[in-house]
């Protein structure tokens, strides 16, 4: 008898325990069942974006007339080149984390964009004064976004996606006005970076659409669609290829390039980048004589290369990983129809008065 109601105290114990498990598959079940609804939800919101961006007229892919090379004329003739990468909008860089080297987060990147505008007029004008400007060429060199492409990120972000692309195109709008308000033309090109992906893992196909800095792009050449003194390359790879004067600009994201951690830094990976591209470029004809690439936060500016800072500045990742501090900026650089880059300086943008750090 002790032995039948063993059994049967283990047969109860056993059904329990089935009982518990199956209700926490149902749980799971259920859980997952509601996040599959919500991203078929905001997939569709995403979708609908995408839809009203490709209503908008097809990309114009050729730099406007007044890219090409001018008469001679008395006057010192220059276009105004800016490069607005890696500004990792609705990132949250937290003072506390990063040895109170930084702060960052949506008010502070509204200031630092606000900045980086109203300081490339004051250089441009006061302290470059005696040009006169045929119009300005802003690079948009990718990573405008930080994205959701790792947990920590999509744990942190001030806001979703979809809310940061809404919000950062009037931002970035308003910005470009201010630009156009001053130099009368404004020529926008475009390429994606590697944060602003959909996908967890880099890809190459398909690597423009399924960026949110594509999307972000075409907003704002939709915006701009009526407005004749605003002309945009946004294209579906991961260059753009803009001539000023006959003078070839590459721009790319800059993160084809691999490795930097030896002794020689940053310098052999990108260099690697540089000759392939060029060498390619040869072979089809589109050659170019200035590389302009984001991606690494690091402003460095020389005859034939300029890589750009960030506005985003040091954060936790780069901070854990011990790397160099570099206050936030962006490149700027004069091209004349006779030499090319012919000035370059940076454009600072922080104001930890104004920022509150």
């Amino acid at each position: 008898m002790a032995g039948l109601a063993d059994d049967i105290r283990s047969a109860a114990g056993d059904e329990s325990r089935n009982q518990a498990e199956l209700a926490r598959v149902r749980r799971e079940r259920d859980r997952a069942t509601n996040e599959n609804a919500r991203l078929l939800a905001e997939l569709a919101e995403l979708q609908q974006v995408l839809d009203v961006v490709e209503s908008a007229a097809d990309t114009r892919l050729d730099p406007p007339a007044w890219l090409s090379p001018a008469k001679p004329s008395k006057n010192k003739r220059a276009t105004l080149v800016l490069m607005l990468s890696d500004t990792h909008f609705d990132e949250v860089v937290r003072v506390d984390e990063v040895g109170s080297l930084n702060a960052y987060d949506r008010r502070i990147a509204e200031l630092r964009l606000k900045a980086w505008a109203e300081n490339s007029v004051k250089l441009a004008r006061h302290y470059l004064a005696g040009v006169t400007y045929d119009g300005v060429v802003v690079l948009l060199g990718g990573d405008i976004f930080s994205g959701d492409i790792h947990e920590e990120l999509a744990q942190t972000n001030e806001d979703t996606m979809l809310g940061s692309l809404l919000h950062w195109a009037e931002q970035l709008s308003a910005a470009l006005e201010l630009l156009a308000s001053e130099f009368g033309k404004v020529h926008v090109a475009a390429v994606p970076g590697n944060h602003g992906r959909m996908s967890r893992k880099p890809r190459a196909k398909l690597r423009a659409r399924t960026n949110f800095d594509w999307l972000l792009a075409k907003m704002i050449e939709r915006h701009f669609a009526a407005d004749k003194r605003f002309t945009f390359q946004v294209g579906d790879g991961a260059d753009v290829l803009v001539k000023i004067y006959g003078h070839g600009h590459l721009l790319t994201h800059g993160d084809q390039a691999h490795g930097g951690g030896g002794i020689g830094g940053i310098w052999p990976p990108i260099m690697r980048l540089r000759a392939r591209k060029a060498q390619r470029a040869m072979s089809t004809g589109e050659t170019f004589s200035t590389l302009w690439l984001g991606h690494w936060h690091q402003l460095i500016q020389t005859p034939g290369l300029i890589v750009n800072g960030s506005l985003k500045g040091t954060d936790e990742y780069a901070f854990i990983g011990n790397f160099g501090h570099e206050v936030p900026q962006q490149a700027l650089a004069v091209v004349t129809p006779e030499h090319g880059v012919t000035m370059q300086c940076p454009v600072f943008v922080q104001d930890r008065r104004k920022e509150r750090w």
